[in-house]
């Protein structure tokens, strides 16, 4: 079959369509990006406002308005404490009784003094306005009717009248509560502005929340429709020409590099449709050389059915006769034809081993039934039994294991396969040495490897590939006898098996040969019996 063209892949203009004008992946994570950024920024900005709005609007209200309602407390109880250590000192003019007055002028003094130290408070000016009115009208109190009484409760005389001075001090009071409710009012107001902030905040918060949910399904529809789509649709396309429809086109849609993708999965899909096209060309021409072979096969059976039946019927005629006449006139003719005849007693001989020997090399691979596990063992002493004679008359020696594996093959193929080894140890040995032909197996990962060794006269290193070449001898013939078939034969039931053989030379110490050959631990793909050869 010729070999396949290689096409490289090319992007057709017509694939890429726009793509050129499309967004890239890159600009949309990038605008993605600046997005999700800026919303970030408005995000942070906007909380950190909302907590500064909380912060300012909580120091407002506990640190400064508290203090000052503190404050406008203090005036009012020290204004309370004021009459009440009047009315016990005029009743009683120890100095004891009149310590609270004292101490209530003190701390009036003290606490408008720091009502008048805030400043920024929302309604100051009218808190300001009541505690100048407070101390005025405190101050007309104390100077009309308070210090006139002291005095007077000092030196025993008539004080000035109670009834005045109790108008004097509801005036007071009055005042002292008008400056409680512009206080208060101050404190409203900051309460206002932090219930305010803490609204804001709440505010915001949704915002971000709901702003975060709009983004995440404005990116997910986004997502989908830019990218996921695109990458269905393309998928989509891919998996009907990966099911077997290479005729339909792709096409990629959405940003630039799905587009680019896909024009280079539509140049791979052309590429493979050639590619197809040209399988199918092959397959044709593969298919008519198989009918070719299928007729040569049918020929080689015919030729191997004539071999095996109509050649060897008169071969045998004429070497049947041969030694009839070789027996009847043996030694009543001359010696030139006693030669004559043994020289054709002989070539009738040979050439019906060689037929023998051919056909028994044809048959390899053609004539087995299937594969089955094989005792290698039971083959090797079968085809050492096979040998007795040669045995007998070499004085030689086949060493066999017990404990050879199991493999699967052919059991008449690996007998003839180990009969030839053993055989060509026996055959080649020293004229001053009894031959010994020993077996072993050793796995190597996934075989068997068999090695057949001998004591025998060697093989050169140069005629190590001759040596399986079919009717290849190293020797004449009348020095070592043999048609040249049986290493051939082996290295054809090796390779039928699946395995390879191959030479070990011997040393100068340890002379001889040593085949060795693999065998596979499962049965090869290509080991489906043959045609089977007519009877």
């Amino acid at each position: 079959m010729s070999e396949v063209r290689r096409f490289p892949l090319r992007l057709h203009p017509a694939a890429l369509g726009d793509a050129e004008n499309r967004w890239t992946l890159r600009r949309w994570f990038t605008v993605g990006a600046t997005v999700v950024g800026v919303l970030s920024l408005i995000a942070v900005g906007l909380g950190t406002w909302a907590v500064v709005r909380i912060g300012e609007a909580r120091d407002l209200l506990f640190d400064q308005v508290s203090p000052v309602v503190t404050a406008a407390q203090t005036v009012n109880a020290a204004l309370v404490d004021q009459e009440t250590g009047l009315r016990g000192f005029t009743l009683s003019p120890e100095p004891v009784f009149l310590e609270p007055y004292t101490t209530g002028v003190r701390a009036e003094r003290d606490a408008a003094a720091a009502l008048r130290a805030v400043d920024g408070l929302p309604a100051q000016q009218e808190y300001l306005d009541a505690l100048d009115r407070t101390e005025q009208l405190a101050q007309r109190w104390r100077a009309e009717f308070a210090e006139p009484a002291i005095a007077a409760a000092l030196t025993g005389q008539p004080g000035p009248d109670q009834a005045a001075g109790r108008v004097l001090f509801d005036q007071v009071r009055d005042a002292g509560a008008d400056l409680s409710a512009a206080v208060d009012e101050s404190r409203r107001t900051a309460r206002g502005q932090l219930d305010g902030a803490i609204a804001f905040v709440a505010i915001v918060g949704i915002a971000i929340t709901v702003m975060a949910a709009l983004f995440v399904l404005l990116a997910s529809l986004g997502l989908r429709n830019v990218i996921l789509r695109p990458l269905r649709r393309l998928a989509a396309s891919t998996r009907e020409v990966v099911d077997g429809d290479v005729g339909t086109e792709v096409r990629g849609s959405g940003p630039r590099e799905i587009v680019a993708l896909g024009a280079d999965v539509e140049a791979m899909r052309a590429h493979i449709q050639r590619e197809v096209d040209q399988l199918h060309d092959a397959n044709a021409r593969l298919d008519e050389q198989t009918r070719d072979l299928a007729r040569s096969n049918r020929d080689l059976e015919q030729f191997a059915y004539v071999a095996s039946h109509d050649l060897q019927e008169p071969l045998r005629k004429v070497s049947s006769f041969c030694q009839l006449l070789q027996r009847r006139y043996g030694g009543q003719l001359d010696d030139r034809a006693d030669q004559y005849i043994a020289f054709a007693v002989d070539g009738a001989q040979r050439m019906q081993t060689l037929i023998n020997d051919l056909l028994a090399f044809s048959r390899v691979g053609r004539t087995t039934s299937g594969f089955e596990p094989v005792d290698l063992g039971a083959v090797a002493r079968t085809a050492a039994g096979q040998l007795a004679a040669a045995l007998e008359d070499t004085e030689g020696e086949i060493v066999v294991p017990e404990d050879l594996p199991t493999v699967p093959g052919d059991p008449g193929l690996l007998q003839a396969l180990l009969f030839n080894l053993f055989g060509n140890g026996l055959k080649f040995h020293r004229a001053d040495v009894a031959p010994v032909v020993r077996l072993s197996a050793t796995r190597v990962d996934d075989e068997w490897e068999l090695a057949v060794s001998d004591n025998g006269i060697g093989i050169e290193p140069e005629f190590t590939d001759k040596i399986f070449v079919i009717f290849q001898r190293l020797h004449g013939r009348d020095v070592y006898g043999g048609t040249g078939i049986g290493l051939a034969l082996a290295k054809k039931i090796v390779e039928f098996h699946g395995g390879r053989i191959w030479v070990d030379h011997g040393t100068i110490d340890e002379p001889g040969t040593t085949f060795r050959l693999t065998l596979p631990t499962v049965q090869p793909a290509a080991s489906t019996p043959l045609v089977k050869e007519p009877v």
